[in-house]
């Protein structure tokens, strides 16, 4: 089947019960039993959960892996497929990773024994020389958050298969439908549903994808006895959202495309941050890996100041932390998204105080930029 049949149908089958064409929302904390050890698939609803169960086949089959799991959150999902590693094994982490897994990192895996080292993972013969004997995992971010790094995700699977070590890859950015990391060897597959899989800013949840069935058995272990899973409710509402998935993206990359072009040409702005541009170092790659660029677009102000004023000016962009959703979002990552990262890092990544990040959301195009141009004057 194709992306947006698999999208509209994967886990969506009509209710038995009604016959229901939505999965309806299975608001219930426990199943009657028929007898002792007998049930029908679900006991309890933190263990399983009918609408859930449905969001996770639809998002596994999406990204084309044989295993799903829905979370509350997209780091509740990245700490559950942490666990796979152990105290005294070794992470390779891309060095510009979203505020929060670098946060998850360094502040709280630490305390725990699991060892980590930023690295460039743009450049693969980086990632070569950060191998490690105990090196257990690569995590990486592509095209990162926010500057828009794409990394080569066969190269980066084929050195970790060689060195025996995992590779997860956030997937949020992109979306299953502009780029698909199991394609290039990428073992697991996490993701922000909040953003585009959920795309009305409505929900927050996680999901982590992958194929290899013992991990899958652990992670699913892992989300039965935390608990951080993904309500009824919300799993309804990125169900619903999924559904609509190919149809959005197109727009956020059109547009996208078109925001990242006029900031370019505009004498306010320094620098732009977006993979759909031919001056980005990795254009041709993330032709090959991608199907389209997608929304996010980052630009370079020159100051603080000058940040401030594109952000308190513009009208109908919303000055907000998430991204992904419908309408379109700014943002300060310096002290929004990636206060947590300190500050000589940020700036030796990019990250300096003059940048803003932008997610295009679908409204007209036009009004986009009309906004755009008049918060630059």
């Amino acid at each position: 089947m194709g992306f947006s049949t698999t999208a509209i149908h994967a886990g969506n089958e009509p209710d038995v019960a009604t016959g229901a064409v939505t999965v309806p929302i299975y608001q219930t904390s426990t199943y009657a039993q028929e007898a002792l050890g007998k049930h029908k698939g679900y006991e309890y609803a933190r263990t399983q959960n009918p609408t859930r169960a449905a969001l996770e086949t639809n998002i596994a089959a999406l990204e084309g892996a044989r295993f799903g799991f829905a979370f509350a959150s997209g780091m509740s999902a990245t700490d559950a497929v942490l666990k796979l590693v152990k105290a005294g094994e070794h992470v390779i982490l891309g060095d510009n990773t979203y505020g929060g897994t670098f946060r998850l990192f360094s502040k709280v895996l630490s305390n725990y024994g699991v060892e980590f080292d930023l690295v460039d993972t743009s450049d693969a013969s980086n990632l070569e020389q950060a191998f490690k004997p105990n090196t257990k995992m690569v995590f990486v971010e592509t095209p990162t958050n926010p500057i828009m790094t794409v990394t080569d995700l066969q190269a980066v699977s084929d050195i970790a298969h060689a060195h025996g070590a995992k590779v997860v890859c956030d997937n949020t950015y992109m979306s299953p439908y502009l780029q698909r990391p199991m394609e290039f060897g990428v073992d697991i597959v996490v993701h922000s549903t909040t953003k585009y899989l959920n795309g009305h800013s409505d929900s927050v949840g996680g999901f982590a994808a992958l194929n290899d069935e013992k991990d899958a058995e652990w992670i699913g272990f892992i989300q039965n006895s935390v608990g951080a899973i993904l309500s009824p409710f919300d799993s309804f509402l990125v169900l619903r959202g999924t559904k609509t998935l190919a149809v959005r993206m197109e727009a956020h990359d059109k547009n996208g495309r078109a925001v990242a072009n006029f900031l370019t040409e505009h004498p306010k702005i320094q620098k732009v941050y977006y993979p759909g541009l031919a001056s980005h170092p990795q254009h041709e790659l993330a032709k090959r890996q991608q199907k389209g660029f997608g929304g996010m677009v980052a630009f370079e102000t020159g100051s603080l100041d000058n940040a401030r004023k594109v952000l308190e000016s513009v009208k109908i962009c919303t000055l907000g932390e998430s991204l992904g959703g419908v309408e379109t979002l700014i943002s300060h990552p310096a002290t929004m998204t990636h206060a947590s990262v300190p500050a000589e890092k940020r700036e030796s990544l990019g990250i300096t105080d003059g940048l803003v990040r932008i997610s295009v959301g679908i409204e007209d195009l036009e009004d986009i930029i009309e906004d755009l141009d008049q918060a630059l004057i």
